[in-house]
């Protein structure tokens, strides 16, 4: 019989519905039966395209010897940590308190009845493998401590309350801004960064883009240094296999460090800062492998997770048929059956089909193994010939691997991951003149106001037609930030009245004024173990961040001092941090980048038209720091921005509160 797990609507407590265990969502009914039945609570977060969640489901609750036990034992509550990020972000934190290293997923934490940990994991097996303890001999020990030694757990759990109440990041003496930390970061970087293969880290590797961004910005000043690490990764990460060379679009990170094999699972977060990313780099070099990457990963956005009604999908899993990576992978004797003789000589080296297997010693995920001007040369064939070839090849692999049977799909739409995208999709399309990207990103912001803003608020997630869950810092914070890409891309009143509407709803809903900076839940959220202030960046920048990023740019782009304000006491706040270790903060350097040397704000009036053609001809010169805004005659405007309309396009130019004469001719602007 299926569980309560079976009403909920995430892709992920569905996959748990059926399990023998008797699972409960996160809530007053199972936090009430802990406290009633004196037990412990058995809390296992995950999400719907997690591998290892997978493989713990099918060892552990899908047994029924391991489910009685669970069911005897504990209050079994099930959360996916991509609808609330706020319960994963705490015991995260706590299992590495507990457990002096990083977590992930599945997250297995055992809490007491008031919610404190006392013990956490993350996968474990059903019998001791892997040098992990059995998942059944586990319980029981700790069902035996919480019984037997229960002082023990009550003494430590204070210490993990105080512990998660120390990482709040406390307010310093206000020092002087300086620049010093955007040099150390560079520093920084290039003592990790990896010559040989991009990157920052040894495997696994992740792409990081908060680095990037960073390293991007610093390019766009003259750091020559700032610019090789950043184009060379992006390169080799263009060329791996962590990016689908035929469907397009990024995995989550890969598993080597050559980026040649990656955990399969495509997330939406990763692939919208992704998409900013190589649009820039394209921009900055000219590299046509730049405008391939980011062509495909919009190619894959529309193709495989554009909702019906606007917006878009969470994820696709990293299986299919019970196999991690079955979907995307070949033998050289699948590939050839389906492309010409001609066709298989320029993709086989191309793809690396005939070199030894790269993926479990059986099969062969694409890569970008060799040049094809090399390939080309070699076969005599003239470079167009080449690419003719290899484009055939291409769509034959790509249409014969659409007959496969497809991962699963996360289809619950998230404000937050969404708001990610739109401000991929609108900054990629401006820097690359592609209007229909802009057009879908506009099209998504309609989605999401009418859809999941109601009464002044954000909800963060929306299933079914039904919008649920009270947003957090994330979805307020990387919407801002995204209508301010699209406010760019094609400047409509609507996202910029909603701009300032959001803008007043971070400062009145998250932002601890006293103090300064943001917390992850609004002031009126669920009262949980804890209350976090994140700062750093993760998988998906912090929300402290981006929205003192936004902040600043708009509080400039108005002249609204509040905004300003609030951006100054974030940055304050967490400039002790930023001192220490500057790169784990890449959003907050750019915070810092542009409160010591402010935005330079463009601002064209005239006919549509002619702006359009001015905008086009403006956009390889504009740099990180440079804000363009093109307000056609007739729009109603904030009193910052009503400059006078005109039947030839005019420029202002600003930087923080000093503005130059306005420009007429095109060609005086541009230079």
């Amino acid at each position: 019989m299926p569980n309560r797990l079976a009403t909920e609507p995430s892709p992920y407590l569905l996959q748990h519905a059926d399990n023998p265990v008797d699972w409960y969502p996160w809530g007053a009914d199972a936090l009430e039966k802990a406290r009633r039945e004196d037990k412990p609570i058995l809390l296992s977060i995950g999400y719907s395209a997690c591998h290892w969640c997978h493989v713990m489901a099918h060892d552990c609750f899908e047994d029924e010897e391991v489910a009685a036990v669970m069911n005897r034992l504990f209050v079994n509550i099930k959360v996916d940590r991509e609808e609330r990020p706020d319960l994963d972000q705490i015991y995260q934190a706590a299992h590495q308190l507990l457990t002096q290293r990083g977590g992930g997923w599945p997250l297995t934490v055992f809490l007491t009845p008031d919610q404190t940990p006392f013990f956490a994991g993350t996968y474990f097996p059903k019998t001791s493998r892997y040098q992990l303890p059995g998942f059944i001999d586990l319980m029981e020990n700790v069902a035996r401590a919480w019984h037997e030694r229960r002082g023990e757990v009550l003494a430590q759990n204070a210490a993990v309350s105080d512990a998660l109440a120390q990482q709040q990041p406390a307010p310093g003496g206000q020092l002087t801004l300086t620049d010093a930390p955007l040099a150390e970061a560079v520093r920084d970087l290039a003592q990790v960064f990896d010559p040989v293969w991009g990157g920052f880290s040894r495997a696994p590797k992740f792409p990081r883009p908060g680095e990037l961004f960073f390293l991007l910005r610093q390019a766009q000043s003259g750091n020559a240094q700032a610019r090789d690490m950043a184009l060379f990764s992006l390169r080799k990460m263009a060329s791996g296999g962590v990016v689908d060379q035929l469907g397009g679009g990024f995995c989550r990170y890969s598993v080597d460090e050559q980026w040649a094999i990656p955990h399969f699972e495509k997330m939406l977060y990763d692939n919208g800062p992704l998409l900013h990313l190589y649009a820039d780099s394209w921009a900055l070099s000219g590299e046509t492998l730049f405008k391939d990457t980011a062509e495909g990963i919009v190619d894959w956005l529309l193709r495989e997770m554009r909702a019906p009604a606007g917006g878009f999908y969470s994820a696709l899993d990293a299986d299919s048929e019970g196999h991690e990576g079955k979907f995307y992978v070949w033998t050289p004797d699948e590939a050839r059956a389906q492309l010409s003789a001609e066709e298989y000589a320029v993709a086989a080296p191309v793809y690396g089909f005939d070199l030894p297997p790269n993926f479990e010693n059986a099969s062969w995920n694409p890569v970008l193994a060799r040049p094809l001007n090399d390939v080309a040369a070699e076969l005599g064939l003239s470079a167009d010939a080449a690419a003719a070839r290899l484009a055939s090849a291409r769509a034959k692999l790509f249409t014969a691997r659409e007959t496969r049977v497809r991962p699963g799909r996360d289809d619950k739409q998230l404000t937050s991951w969404n708001a990610l995208m739109i401000g991929g999709l609108a900054h990629a399309g401006r820097v690359m003149n592609r209007p229909d990207w802009i057009a879908e990103a506009q099209a998504a912001i309609d989605f999401l106001r009418a859809s999941l803003w109601r009464d002044g608020r954000l909800f963060a997630s929306y299933k079914h037609g039904e919008a649920r869950l009270n947003a957090y810092l994330d979805d307020y914070a990387f919407l801002l930030d995204a209508l301010l890409e699209t406010l760019q891309a094609g400047y409509r009143e609507q996202d910029m009245a909603w701009a300032r509407e959001l803008a007043d709803a971070l400062l009145t809903h998250f932002e601890d004024s006293g103090q300064g900076g943001f917390f992850f839940t609004s002031h009126d959220h669920e009262a949980l173990l804890s209350r976090p202030k994140p700062g750093y960046d993760n998988a998906t920048p912090s929300g402290n961040g981006v929205a003192a990023f936004a902040l600043q740019r708009l509080g400039h782009l108005l002249g609204e001092a509040r905004y300003l304000d609030a951006s100054t006491r974030c940055l304050h706040l967490f400039q002790a941090h930023l001192t220490q270790q500057p790169i784990a903060y890449p959003t907050l350097l750019a915070v810092l980048d542009e409160a010591l040397v402010p935005p330079r704000v463009i601002l064209l009036r005239g006919p549509a038209a002619a702006l359009g053609e001015w905008t086009v001809a403006l956009a390889p010169k504009l740099a990180a720091r440079d804000l363009l805004l093109a307000l056609p005659n007739g729009l109603e405007l904030p009193a910052a921005l009503a400059k006078p309309g005109s039947d030839h396009p005019v420029a202002w130019i600003c930087s923080g509160t000093a503005c130059q004469p306005p420009l007429t001719d095109l060609t005086a602007l541009v230079a």
